[in-house]
């Protein structure tokens, strides 16, 4: 059978088509990683972020580099994340802190829900309620009949508002109907050097740098406020365990994309993410650091547990009278 001019065309347009397709998919990723971390470089977030995309760079063909754009709690490198090409060459490596600004901020120029969509939750830290060495309490039900008896004369640390040591301070205080003055500081260190001298009554504080003060004698640890016990110091009950499970906390870290990154680029982050933390080396560190719940969840479960905390932190500072700014 002769083959018609119509039949020729078409069989060369679909060749042509073929090479084009591919040319618009390319392998990913085929250009450096950005990987802004919306924080000042040196805290617990900025390392993880730091030891996991030196693992990716060692994985993947191309460098994934971090770069700190800290600012107005975090939006300042949101906000550019969200504005990005969403063609899987930038991400955002942020905390808990993500999902509470909503709740902070009257006016943003983006949307943490709508212009950005999760990758990963890479982990989970516990915190911990430290007392001075000096307090009486040696369990959380003396601390809060303590501070029942005296209620307002009491003070705990925190570094502001929307900050961990905030968030976590006003689950415990609501659960357990304290009244306690909130006293602000620029980080947790000086905060803890108040806790130790007994300036304050209470401090909650990251595992990372709080149990190395209770294992070293500086202050006393009543309570990790996670679901489970702390595998650094086991002894130490968790707030549920103490009565108080409303209470319970915990800070994450997580990887985010602009809205629009294309559903393979998420899935195979989140794979590479996944193997990288399954590594030995890597996961030991990530715990020496805190992080002793790893996750590396699928997008869509990503997306429900943000989803999931920013409707908690909405609630939790409603009712605490925070008022957007």
């Amino acid at each position: 059978m002769p083959i018609s001019r119509r039949m020729l065309l078409t069989g060369a347009s679909a060749a042509l088509a073929t090479p084009t397709i591919l040319r618009a998919q390319p392998a990913w990723p085929s250009a450096p990683v950005r990987v802004i971390l919306p924080y000042a470089p040196g805290g617990p977030t900025d390392v993880i972020a730091r030891l996991l995309c030196d693992t990716l760079s060692q994985r993947l063909p191309q460098r994934f580099v971090v770069e700190n754009r800290s600012g107005a709690g975090g939006n300042i490198g949101a906000s550019a994340v969200a504005k990005a090409r969403p063609d899987g060459t930038t991400f955002l490596f942020t905390n808990t802190g993500h999902a509470v600004n909503r709740s902070l901020y009257a006016r943003l120029d983006y949307d943490p829900a709508r212009d950005l969509t999760p990758v990963t939750i890479v982990a989970e830290s516990p915190m911990v309620l430290l007392v001075p060495n000096a307090s009486p309490a040696r369990t959380l039900a003396d601390f809060v009949a303590r501070v029942r008896a005296k209620p307002g004369e009491y003070a705990y640390g925190s570094t502001g508002t929307g900050g961990a040591l905030q968030l976590v301070s006003l689950l415990l205080t609501k659960a357990a109907g304290l009244r306690m003055e909130e006293i602000p500081y620029r980080g947790s260190a000086p905060a803890a050097q108040d806790l130790i001298s007994g300036r304050l009554e209470m401090l909650y504080d990251a595992g990372a740098t709080a149990f190395p003060l209770a294992t070293g004698g500086q202050a006393r640890a009543l309570a990790v406020s996670s679901a489970q016990r702390s595998t650094v110091m086991p002894d130490v009950p968790t707030v549920g365990e103490a009565g108080f499970p409303d209470a319970t906390f915990s800070v994450w870290q997580g990887l985010l994309a602009p809205a629009a990154t294309p559903a393979p680029i998420l899935e195979r982050l989140r794979a590479e993410v996944a193997a990288a933390l399954a590594e030995g080396s890597l996961r030991q560190r990530l715990v020496e650091l805190g992080a002793e719940r790893i996750i590396a969840n699928t997008p869509a479960e990503a997306k429900a547990y943000v989803d999931a905390e920013m409707a908690r932190w909405e609630r939790v500072l409603r009712e605490a009278g925070v008022q957007p700014q």
